[in-house]
């Protein structure tokens, strides 16, 4: 685990609307999708930040943001301490260099027409400075065996290699420039579960071995603690509650969640039969059209006047502020609270009873 040093990427108030516009020769912005609205947070040098939460909350909108991949309608982005949002040309290519990616689905990310040997080699050609020419086709086959590839495979194609294979290629393109950054966006969904662990436990190991700091995106609740040193769940554009692996796991206070860990699969079949699920009434807000106060109150039981008008802030909760422990971590809920028995009894989660003085949204 990393040890709380200097951060090397700081994000502030990172926001992306995509424009909705109406009309066919005379087009009018009509509204937006805010599919990222006001984003927070830090990663320090050999840390692994993981971010969680459902599809469509703005998960794999950051990560491209954060690459440049998509420009921010607002907000900065600080690569030690220089906003590369307002960087171009040289300068935005120097950045590129130090911050890279690996995408969610080993069969499109990779060009079908190119030799697993092209694919990484093209790093090579687009910053020349890294390797001469005539070391270019080592280092390739030095990375595949990096990744526990073998180099012989130089000359095949990404259709002659399995997923965990091609995403394994993924990670030696990723690495080829010795970044000091990689994004990883959901790296293994697409795969089986036994090819999760294998990719999982070589991640861990190249992040020692390369000196990495990761930015770790999945919605495997159990995947992301694994690997993450701090966790992040972002709820609707915005993150709603942060902290260390234990304390979001352990000691949860935003009622989101608590819904999101009482839905995790328990290996235990007799603790699975007396558990009790957290569900969510109603669907997700459309990111058009974001409810006013918090923007989860539609869908919470604990919802209240206060919640529809004013936004909470990622915080440390007031009325942990003067104890210390692991449930005083930041959570942007006007009343956040560890349920009763969560620590006591992890496999069962009994939600507060609804008293009616909110939205009528309580858990089903």
């Amino acid at each position: 685990m990393a040890e709380t040093t200097e951060p090397i990427l700081e994000v502030r108030g990172l926001v992306k609307h995509y424009p909705l516009a109406s009309g066919i020769l005379f087009k009018k912005q009509v509204g937006a999708v805010k599919a990222v609205d006001g984003v927070d947070f830090e990663l320090a040098r050999g840390e692994t930040l993981g971010i969680v939460g459902e599809s469509g909350c703005g998960k794999s909108t950051v990560a491209k943001m954060l690459v440049n991949l998509e420009k921010p309608t607002a907000g900065e982005i600080r690569y030690k301490g220089e906003d590369i949002t307002r960087l171009s040309g040289r300068a935005l290519k120097a950045v590129r260099r130090n911050i890279q990616m690996v995408f969610q689905d080993p069969y499109t990310s990779l060009n079908p027409r190119m030799t697993v040997g092209d694919i990484i080699q093209e790093a090579y050609d687009i910053h020349p400075e890294v390797a001469p020419k005539g070391d270019r086709r080592g280092r390739v086959q030095h990375l595949l065996d990096v990744v526990g590839l073998n180099p012989e495979y130089i000359n095949r194609y990404p259709h002659q290699f399995s997923g965990g294979q091609r995403q394994r290629i993924g990670i030696a393109r990723g690495l080829a420039l010795r970044p000091e950054i990689i994004v990883a966006d959901e790296p293994v969904s697409a795969l089986d579960v036994s090819v999760q662990a294998q990719v999982i436990n070589l991640m861990s190991r190249l992040q020692d071995e390369f000196d990495l700091s990761y930015v770790f995106i999945a919605h495997d609740l159990s995947i992301v603690r694994h690997i993450s040193d701090r966790v992040g769940v972002m709820y609707l554009g915005r993150i709603v509650e942060t902290g260390r692996d234990a304390e979001i796991y352990d000691h949860p206070t935003h009622p989101y969640t608590q819904a999101l860990l009482s839905a995790v699969p328990v290996p235990d079949p007799e603790a699975r039969e007396h558990r009790e699920r957290i569900i969510l009434a109603g669907d997700v807000p459309s990111p058009t059209n974001i409810p006013s106060g918090c923007r989860f109150r539609t869908r919470c039981w604990k919802a209240r006047e206060r919640c529809a008008l004013e936004v909470p802030a990622l915080a440390v909760p007031a009325e942990f502020r003067d104890v210390s422990g692991p449930a005083a971590h930041d959570s942007a809920c006007h009343f956040a609270e560890t349920l009763p028995m969560w620590r006591s009894a992890p496999g069962k989660v009994v939600p507060p009873e609804t008293e009616g003085e909110g939205n009528g949204s309580g858990p089903g």
